[in-house]
């Protein structure tokens, strides 16, 4: 099991403001909390409520080192006119990497309401107009290192805005809640040891830092 605290269980705070890293340092860091670039059922289904929760196409759990990939993955399948995504995307596609400076979640009703937005090549490739993703911040180190989106292709009206708000921090509470309970492999050692290292007592996973507590988190 992972070393994520419960929210109820004197987790430690948000920090207000994200840690500047390269992708080399937050590929870094998922390695060592043992959060792999691999497709995961738990996070698809989760994915998939927060798409029909959100009446969205697409939703995504994504981990970002020197590229995007969603471990998580809601995408339309071939009954729809929509195009699916794959699990893969760079760093200049798509609003996650906006999140990469933030503590809060991020809502667009609307993504050609503003230039900085309107010209992301998602918008052309995949007709997205809307999106409301949420960060992920390591308490440990200050790092973002993954997101949790819902990203639709129609524009929402401004006041609803309020309530894209409060779902995705509900489901990103609800994946610190799966973080917490799923089980991960032990990290391989690193190449330079020259001498084993000393035996675990128990299998368990990496240890994690706490996640955000409920207060800040809902900030």
């Amino acid at each position: 099991m992972t070393a994520f605290a419960h929210p109820d269980e004197g987790s430690r705070p948000r920090p207000d403001r994200a840690t500047p890293a390269t992708p080399a340092q937050r590929a870094r860091r998922l390695a060592e909390l043992g959060l792999a670039l691999a497709p995961s059922g738990t996070l698809d289904a989760l994915a998939t409520e927060l798409a029909d929760a959100a009446d969205t196409p697409y939703s995504m759990v994504n981990w970002i080192s020197d590229g995007q990939y969603f471990a998580g993955l809601h995408t339309p399948d071939g009954r729809s006119d929509l195009p699916a995504v794959g699990r893969k995307m760079s760093l200049d596609h798509g609003y996650c990497p906006e999140l990469l400076h933030r503590t809060k979640p991020l809502v667009l009703p609307d993504v050609c309401s503003s230039s900085r937005f309107s010209g992301n090549p998602v918008v052309d490739m995949i007709g997205i107009r809307s999106y409301t993703g949420a960060p992920l911040v390591d308490p440990e180190t200050g790092i973002v290192f993954g997101t949790i989106c819902a990203v639709g292709t129609e524009p929402r009206p401004g006041h609803t805005g309020r309530h894209s708000l409060h779902l995705i921090k509900t489901f990103r509470d609800r994946l610190w809640d799966i973080l917490h309970t799923t089980p991960r492999p032990p990290l391989t050692p690193p190449r330079h040891h020259t001498s084993p290292p000393p035996p675990e007592p128990h299998k368990t996973a990496p240890a994690l830092p706490a996640a955000p507590d409920t207060q800040e988190r809902d900030r």
